[in-house]
């Protein structure tokens, strides 16, 4: 007998529908093609165009670390190549090299607006800052050295590791010569000016003994001496340090000491040099005494008894040698400590005189720099700071101040601070709204930070051609929330939330939070529903809470957490198949869409069990049952959890909404969707997907084969009634509830939730999960093929609106519209009762309409234009102090007025206008004209990627469709003809965190989390990209170079002060040749020309000065000039007239004169 093919019968019947359905759309777009084009669009495809703006945050995986004390710029480079250069607060810059290899050394052209970067590719860059954008003006790019037969033995013997060539770099101030030291040992000399080698080279060869058998190591140091610009200090890894002569070319003396070198540091007066080894110690050495050295420390040493030597201790990675004016020098290090002290957090020590201080750091310490008044080496140093770059943050210390307070950081590093889970951005937010959040928030702000000002200050700022408020709201592993102000290209913090405040934290192991659903994090934000004109604020998190926020800038104390459970799970037959299957559950509709008058929990539940001994009716959060203290902003209106339900833990939330007009919140997952009055603290809603349907379900869902029972013990808080189902995931045997499979990384969890569908992703890029949960491997057709999929639709999207809601309808009703994972759309209606006390004594009565759309993909993004083709906003209700005694009066006027705010075109559209619903999925977007329910456009977005994030937006005094895709294309559509705007390649999917971070916002402007401490923003405004220019900072300001130290006139006079030396005629082709072509190749950088006219087009206000004084001096010249001309006539008559006296009196005698 032929078997029978199901899904064969579907796809046939989908074809014939979707064939059906385009005929259909078609004609009915034909019939409403005389009223749609009444509906303005302005927008064409020159408004778009894509370009990267700022990047925020911290620089992920830093490497290197570089200041330039004349124009006070800092540069940070990365492992991946990246450049971060920072100047006073609001200006900063990324570039990227375009080998995304490790940065090693960054050295500034100090006042010269140039820096040279050094990668672990052995190329060299000479960066030009001296416009907004910096770019590369040169590249050197050198061949290893080869490789002699004759020293591979001694090479493998001290154990030299030729990862890299280029080791270390120096380039003195006000010189154009760059030394670069190699991990042969030799050093080679570069012309920063032509970026050209000279072929003056110091071998190691002839740096170190004759006698010598060993090779000494790579070089990790180079200086050249305070007082003598002709003697240069080399240190090599093996111990051994070389005072050259650059004029004799010979080694004056040699320093050698029994452990590794790590860094060396000279004293200003250029007498003595300081050296931290690997084995914890400090040695001081003078340059006349080669012997021994001078002094030896171990800052961190157990001092013993007998003269012995102290214990050996950590490598000190890098020291650094300060003297000031008036008092004991500073000598600052890293590293050092006991091996003893184990589980000691990275330490910074501070050596001042006689006092010692361990200063101890949140990550491990990159590198540090000690900033001084002074760029000029031969001068008391007067260190004031010390900039500490961490592997996760930069710090600045106070040296001025007792007990080195640290300064507070203006800079937006701290996006990281808990790991980013999720990201919303919200443009042309109200005026009132960033300093609202800003006051409550200054209220948070640490104290004993420094009292001076942030010593990084050059660079001046753009010019500000944005005028709107824009924020940035992000979402943290730990519960926490941040609000940032991202108004005009910048990022300030203005106030954080600690969502976890509300819930007990567990004080020991066997006192864990009951969730399963994730590994760790239980508090983890994963879903954002922020309303900013009302202030109300509902997050989701992973262990499947929703917390609702009310704004108020009064403090409360709330002796009783508002509550509710909400048990959003369904039970069906469960009997395990024959073959092990698991059977899709029978849809049985149920009664749960009743409205549930619900009284707050006081405290929360107990947990109880149920027959068989499994968890039931239990969240996976302890709320707090003390008083909790609420500081001013975001204080709980209401939390709401899902619970346990016969041993199973509740599934993550996958779609939000609040709206604070109805004050109503609605959330779904892949059970069910429920809706809460948060006014009321009640439960109106609780059903499964498959009872939104009815009996107009689509897809036929029947279970493989009959199932044994197991009833749910005691009704939970929003018990369902018996005969309701369970999602596919929930059919399973008592004992799968135990397996591995139950649990999710906590990744994958957060990914999951914020994408609210399941992803296909490229075998590289799916994350590790069980083999029994095949979710992320599914199809992604959207044609009803797979049962299994179907059976499993989860919530996707939720929209409240008023709108019409039946086709008959002739005026606008409160509703929600419900987005699925299948691509339906389905429509509940909301019946509110009068504003005032009213609202908070009758119930609201909800009722599915019966109106379903359908869509290929995932719903995505729900929006409503009015008939001129703008977005209808969500209602919503003004904000106001809830905090505050009102008066009878506001009483009174409260109790009249209704508190939903309707969108301006709502009155018009009273009178059978219709309205445009504009419905974005993972394939395709849909315009469907309402109240008749016809769908006048159709846009087919992708047929072989999917949409990752899909916004209707306002721009230019129009709406637009913005789509991101997982093949990386940046796509928008006008609305409501649907017509394709731009297509650009941009990013492809690489992580989760692109997809779980990416959103689209008014105004042209979006931002994804392009690492796990930095923020990309992007725009795809032409009109903000021609501004952008003029919008972004200057790094590079004309500043005059401090004035030499003064040598003194006996210095002068005897020859004590430091001696300059002629490097041009050391270094230069003349005196020492040209290098070898083979050893380095030059290539010309991209910002040559481009960057003489990008820095022309960055100090175009400069210029325009410029042009004025040279306008001046052009008159002053043309006045001398004049004066000139004349008084050349005036000497060549004179000299006519003296000429024509000497002829005359040639020949004649003194007496006949």
């Amino acid at each position: 007998m032929r078997k029978f093919n199901i899904r064969k019968v579907l796809d046939g019947l989908t074809a014939v529908s979707s064939s059906s359905s385009s005929a259909s759309s078609s004609s009915q777009q034909q019939q409403s093609g005389n009223r749609e084009s009444d509906v303005p669009e302005t927008l064409q495809s020159e408004h778009f165009q894509l370009c990267k703006t700022v990047r925020h945050g911290f620089p992920y995986q830093p490497s290197a670390l570089a200041f330039d004390p004349v124009q006070r710029i800092l540069a940070i480079g990365t492992q991946t190549g990246a450049l971060r250069l920072f100047g006073r607060p609001g200006v900063e810059c990324y570039c990227q090299h375009d080998a995304e290899t490790a940065v090693i050394q960054l050295q500034f052209l100090m006042n010269e607006g140039a820096l040279v970067s050094a990668l672990a590719d052995d190329t060299l860059h000479l960066w030009n800052l001296r416009q907004k954008r910096p770019a590369i003006l040169h590249s050197l790019k050198f061949n290893r050295e080869r490789q002699r037969s004759t020293q591979k033995q001694t090479e493998k013997e001290v154990g030299i590791r030729l990862d890299k060539w280029i080791t270390f770099c120096h380039l003195p101030f006000q010189s154009k010569w760059l030394y670069v030291g190699t991990e042969r040992g030799n050093i080679h000399i570069v012309n920063v000016e032509s970026f050209t080698l000279s072929g003056y080279v110091i071998m190691w060869n002839k740096a170190i003994e004759l006698s010598s058998k060993s090779h000494p190591g790579p070089v990790v140091h180079i200086s050249d001496n305070p007082m003598d610009e002709g003697k240069l200090l080399i240190g090599y890894e093996s111990g051994i340090v070389v005072l050259w002569d650059l004029k004799s070319k010979k080694a004056d003396y040699r320093y050698t000491h029994d452990e590794a070198i790590h860094s060396v540091a000279w004293h200003h007066e250029g007498k003595q040099f300081i050296c931290s080894h690997s084995d914890g110690t400090l040695t001081i050495w003078n340059i006349k005494s080669p012997a021994k050295p001078l002094q030896t420390i171990t800052p961190h040493g157990k001092q013993l008894k007998d003269g012995k030597k102290p214990e050996p201790c950590k490598p000190i990675l890098k020291v650094e040698y300060k003297t000031a004016r008036s008092g004991e020098p500073f000598i600052i290090l890293s590293g050092g400590l006991s091996y003893d002290t184990v589980g000691r957090r990275p330490c910074l020590t501070v050596m001042h005189g006689k006092s010692t201080a361990v200063l101890e750091m949140d990550y491990s310490i990159v590198d540090f720099l000690t900033l001084c008044e002074t760029p000029y080496p031969n001068d008391f140093q007067e260190p004031y700071a010390v900039v500490v770059l961490l592997e996760k943050d930069l710090v600045l210390i106070d040296l001025a101040q007792n007990g080195y307070p640290i300064f507070e950081n203006p800079y937006p590093l701290n996006i990281h601070e808990s790991p980013v889970t999720c990201c919303e951005y919200f443009a042309d937010c109200p005026v009132d709204l960033i300093p609202a959040l800003y006051s409550v928030g200054a209220r948070q702000k640490r104290q004993g930070y420094s009292k001076k000002e942030w010593p990084i200050s050059g660079g001046n700022w753009g010019l500000v051609t944005q005028s709107y408020p824009e924020i940035i709201i992000t979402g943290h592993a730990d519960g926490s929330i941040k609000f940032w102000d991202a108004s005009a290209i910048t990022l300030q913090v203005l106030y954080k939330l600690k969502t976890a405040k509300v819930f007990e934290k567990s004080r020991n192991k066997d006192d864990k939070p009951n969730t399963d659903i994730v590994d760790e994090d239980p508090y983890a934000i994963q879903i954002i529903s922020w309303c900013p004109e009302s202030r109300m604020l509902c997050i989701a998190g992973v262990s499947a809470h929703v917390i609702i926020y009310r704004f108020s800038k009064q403090e409360v104390t709330t002796e009783v957490i508002p509550m509710l459970e909400v048990r959003l799970l369904y039970e069906i037959n469960d009997v395990e198949s024959p073959d092990g299957e698991q059977a899709p559950p029978l849809p049985t509709p149920g009664t749960g869409s009743n409205p549930q008058s619900i009284a707050p929990q006081s405290h929360p539940s107990t947990s109880s069990s149920s027959s068989d001994g499994l968890r039931d009716n239990v969240p996976c959060l302890k709320i707090k049952s003390s008083p909790l203290k609420q500081s001013a902003g975001y204080q709980i209106e209401l939390v709401i959890q899902l619970v346990w339900v016969s041993g199973e833990p509740p599934q993550q939330i996958t779609s939000l909404a609040v709206n604070s007009a109805y004050g109503l919140v609605v959330f779904g997952n892949c059970n069910g969707i429920a809706m809460v009055d948060y006014l009321q603290k009640t439960v109106l809603l609780n059903l499964g997907t498959i009872e939104l349907y009815g009996s107009n379900d689509p897809y036929r869902r029947e279970p493989r084969s009959p199932r044994k029972s197991r009833q749910p013990s005691g009704a939970g808080l929003c018990d369902i009634n018996e005969g309701t189902t369970v999602p596919e995931d929930r059919c399973k045997s008592p004992t799968s509830v135990k397996t591995k499979g139950r649990k999710f990384s906590k990744m994958v969890a957060n990914d999951i939730a914020k994408m609210s569908r399941k992803l296909s992703l490229p075998t590289e890029l799916k994350p590790d999960l069980d083999v029994r949960d095949n979710s992320f491997s599914r199809s992604r057709s959207s044609s009803v093929t797979s049962i299994d999929k179907e059976s499993r639709e989860a919530i996707s999207a939720l929209h409240f609106c008023e709108t019409f809601t039946r086709k008959a309808d002739t005026s606008l009703s409160p509703c929600v519209w419900v987005g699925t994972t299948l691509g339906t759309v389905l429509v509940i209606v909301l019946n509110l009762p009068p504003g005032g006390e009213q609202r908070l004594i009758q119930p609201v009565i909800v009722s599915p309409s019966g109106t379903i759309l359908r869509l290929k993909g995932a719903i995505l993004r729900m929006a409503f234009l009015d008939t001129t083709g703008s977005i209808v906003p969500p209602a919503y209700e003004p904000w106001r102090e809830h905090n505050v005694s009102e008066d009878k009066d506001e009483k009174d006027k409260l109790k009249k007025r209704r508190p939903v705010s309707v969108s301006p075109s709502s009155s018009s559209q009273e009178i059978s206008e219709n309205q445009y619903a504009v419905i974005c999925s993972e394939k395709q977007a849909k315009v469907i004209s309402l109240p008749s329910q016809n769908c006048i456009h159709k846009q087919n977005i992708t047929e072989t990627s999917f949409v990752l994030r899909g916004d209707i937006v306002a721009l230019s005094n129009s709406s637009c469709l913005a789509c991101f895709c997982a093949n990386g294309h940046i796509m928008t559509f006008s609305l409501p003809s649907l017509r394709p705007l731009l297509d650009v390649y941009y990013l492809p999917l690489t992580n989760m965190r692109i997809a779980r971070t990416f959103c689209f916002t008014n105004n042209g402007q979006a931002l994804y989390l392009v690492s796990p401490t930095e923020i990309q923003r992007i725009t795809y405004s032409q009109e903000t990209c021609e501004n952008l220019q003029e919008m972004l900072g200057e790094l590079f300001t004309p500043v005059e170079t401090p004035e030499a130290p003064n040598r003194g006139f006996f210095k002068g006079l005897f020859g004590g002060g430091a001696q300059s030396l002629d490097r041009e005629e050391l270094f230069g082709e003349s005196a020492s040749g040209k290098a070898s072509r083979s050893l380095a190749q030059h290539i010309p950088g991209p910002g040559g020309i481009e960057g003489v006219k990008g820095s022309a087009s960055g100090v175009i206000g400069e210029l325009a000065r410029a042009r004025i004084a040279l306008d001046e001096r052009g008159q002053k010249l043309g006045e001398l000039d004049e004066r000139t001309a004349a008084m050349l006539g005036s000497a060549e008559s004179f000299s006519k007239h003296a000429h024509e006296l000497m002829m005359k009196c040639k020949d004649k005698k003194w007496y006949h004169i």
